[in-house]
Parts: C-alpha cells; structure tokens; sequence
C-alpha cells in the first residue's frame, strides 16, 4: 500500500468540512427518502382501503419497492452530470429534486377524496425521489472519496452511511417526537404523517443551499475537467470486470441494509408484537448503533484492508442471519430485540461502513460517479428494494422463515465475490 504525507491541522479542517457539508446533504436526501418507510404505518390506510394491515403494508411497501426501479435511471443522469460537470453540480441539484418529490406526498389527497389518483400521486412522487437517490449515491461516494486524504479513506469515506443511517434515524426521531409530545395516534394517522414530509422539503432547501458552498474536488477539476469531456456511460463499458465486482458485492450487502433498516420497524410491530413506542424507541436506539460502527469499521479498513471486512460480514451473515432472524421473532421484549439487532449491525457494517469507498476505488475519475451508481442502483432495485416487499409477502402467505434462507442465500454469492476480488485499498483506481 503507498503511503502518503499524514494531514496537518489546516488539511484536516479543509476535508473535515468538505465531508461534513456532503454528508449533511446525504443526511437530508436520505431522511426525506425513509420518511415514507418510518411513516407508512400511519399513512397507508389512507392510500390502500381495506381492513387487513398487512395487505396496506404490503401495498405500501409495493410503492417503495417501484420507487427503487428508477434509481437506474437516476444514476446514468447524475452519473453524467458528475462525471461530465463536476460533482458538486450533481449533488445539488439531486437534493433539490428530491424536495420537490417530498413536497408532493405532502400535499398529496387520501383515496377517500380522489380515489385511484391518491395512491398514483403517492407513486408519481415516488419516483422522482427513487431518481434523486439514484444520482445521490454515486455523486456523494465519490465526492467523500475524492475529498478524503488517501491514508484515510475508509475512515472519511463511511461517514456517507453516518448520514444515510442518520437519515433513516431523523425520520424515526421525528416519528418519536409526533407521537409522544405533539399529537395523539389518531391525529398522526388522520393528518400529522404530513409534517415529516413538509420538514423534509424545507430540510432540503437548506441542504441544496449548503451544497452550492461545496468546493470542487481536485480530481475533478485535474484530470476530467481537463481531459475533455467525453460520454462517461459510453466508457464506463471498458470496465465490465468492475462493474460485475460491483453487482457481486452489493447482492448480499444491500438485502441485509434494508431488511435490518426500513423492513425492521414492520417485522418488530407485526411479527415480534411490539406496540407503537416500543417499536419506535427499539428502531432508533438501533439506528444510533449503527451509525456509531461505521467511522470504526472505515478507520479499520484504512489498516488492515477492506478486502478482510468484507469477507468478515459475509460469513457471519451467512452463519448467523437465520438463527438472528429466527430468535428475533420470539423476543421477550424490546430490550432483548435491540440487542439481537445491534449484533445483527455488528455483522452487516463490514459492509456498510466500506461499501462506498471500495466502489470508487473499482474506477478512474473520469467514470468514477457513473461507474459507483449505475451498477448499484441495478442491484439495489433488485435486491434491496424488493427485500420489505419480499418479507412482507412470504409473512401474507405464512411462509416468513422463507425470506431468513433468501437473506442468506445473497450474502453467501456475495461472500464468494468477496473472496476472490482484490483489496482495493492495495489495488486501487484513485489515482488514475
């Protein structure tokens, strides 16, 4: 591994604040993003009449899932934009549209006034935000990656899911506030699920704002800017190699992210029993565990690889996930199920914490952002969109240990990618 000069004070504040004002933004785009997660327990009887909660839920979770489908697309637009006019450009105008798409649901009429229109309003809002995260992704992963002192990537790079996590987090904060200090359930199920969504849209005003201060990295404006600007999707298929790595060691990875994030919350109400508070209070404490790994688990792989991590959460998750899944599922009450969840984090953030960093270290500058996003949003649509989805339906059908052996199936192909890839901390595409 080549090292280079250790940072000076003035350097660290330099990229400290670089790191801060992306991630804030990656915070904000991620929050208004799971927000639709955290409050479709109150919502979905709204959009999806009927009296079987599980079917709302599977509805709702349906939209979720559709929204994932345009992430593709989302990162070839941003992917261009960043790779062809700076990071920085993509990142601002990613959060900006991703405030409109909250501003919608917001405003959005129930199925009770406008019938088939509301929940077709709800999809349509849906998707702008599926194409907001689909740019964001790539564009902040490669801008935290390029802004961060090359001894220290892992490390700068795994605040990306600080924020991401801390997204998910805000939305249940919010949630815990609504229903323990300003509104009764009633009231949060008739009318206050907006607020959120009206919070999310003002949040990311503000964080567009900020992201107009942000600086161009270096590498953008050294080796892309300079070299011309060529069509990064057209050379991005110079890199197939690359792009399956890409496609393998986010399988297993992303079907864990969001079965212990945004399916969690569903499976502690309707399968381990717990009530509203219980439920709300074991999510976020979780949530904060998690983000607490991800800068350790980065710092870490700056010493000793990212490649050993990787393999550490793919046998544990192989190992692990059914007998974690399995007990959860008659947990004694909610201290024993944050505990069962925060070992289930302790295994999956050998992925989350370096997932980013070792994507942007597969590619050149000059395909960078598209190279990270493109192949991830496929796989994300695929795998970790769908997981709620899929968990929910084998839970309709009275099948849900089908979903433990399907979770463990992912992790395990991954598990082999993860084997035979290089480290890409070693092995390295940063500088070219």
């Amino acid at each position: 591994m080549k090292t280079h000069p250790p940072m000076d004070g003035a350097d660290f504040r330099r990229r400290g604040k670089a790191v801060m004002i992306g991630s804030v933004g990656n915070l904000v785009e991620w929050y208004d993003f799971y927000a639709y997660a955290a409050f479709s327990l109150f919502f979905a009887h709204l959009f999806f009449p009927g009296d079987d909660v599980v079917v709302q839920q599977l509805n709702a979770a349906i939209l979720f899932a559709l929204s994932f489908l345009v992430r593709p697309f989302g990162s070839i637009i941003f992917g261009h934009i960043a790779d062809r006019h700076g990071r920085k450009m993509a990142l601002t105008l990613s959060v900006a549209l991703m405030c409109f798409g909250s501003l919608i649901i917001a405003v959005t009429p129930t199925y009770e006034q406008i019938g088939a229109f509301a929940p077709a309003m709800l999809l349509a809002a849906r998707l702008l935000q599926g194409l907001s995260l689909g740019g964001e992704y790539g564009a902040s992963a490669t801008y935290l990656s390029e802004v961060a002192h090359p001894n220290h990537r892992g490390f700068f790079s795994s605040f990306q899911y600080v924020s991401l996590i801390g997204g998910q987090l805000a939305a249940v904060l919010v949630l815990l506030l609504l229903q323990k200090v300003f509104l009764t359930t009633e009231q949060l199920m008739d009318w206050g699920w907006r607020i959120p969504f009206v919070i999310g849209a003002l949040l990311a005003v503000v964080a567009a704002l900020m992201r107009k201060t942000l600086v161009e990295t270096e590498v953008f404006e050294s080796r892309v800017k300079t070299a011309g600007r060529k069509n990064p999707l057209k050379e991005l298929l110079q890199y197939p190699r690359e792009i399956a790595l890409v496609v393998g060691l986010t399988m297993g990875g992303t079907a864990a992210f969001y079965t212990y994030t945004t399916y969690m919350q569903k499976y502690l109400r309707l399968t381990v029993k717990l009530d509203s508070d219980q439920t709300t209070m074991v999510t976020a404490g979780s949530l904060i565990f998690a983000m607490l790994l991800q800068p350790i688990y980065g710092a870490i792989s700056d010493v000793i690889g990212r490649k050993w991590l990787l393999i550490g959460f793919g046998v544990a998750g192989t190992l692990f996930t059914i007998p974690l899944l399995t007990t959860l599922q008659t947990a004694s009450g909610p201290l024993q199920a944050f505990f069962l969840i925060a070992i289930a984090w302790v295994i999956v953030s050998g992925y989350t914490s370096i997932n980013a960093i070792v994507k942007a270290e597969l590619f050149p500058a000059r395909v960078r952002a598209t190279g990270v996003a493109l192949p991830y949003a496929v796989t994300v649509s695929v795998f970790g969109g769908t997981a709620e989805t899929l968990a929910l339906w084998f839970k309709s059908i009275g099948r849900e240990t089908w979903f433990y052996y399907y979770l463990t199936t992912c992790i395990a192909i991954s598990l082999i990618v993860y084997v035979f890839m290089r480290d890409t901390r070693d092995e390295t595409a940063m500088s070219e």
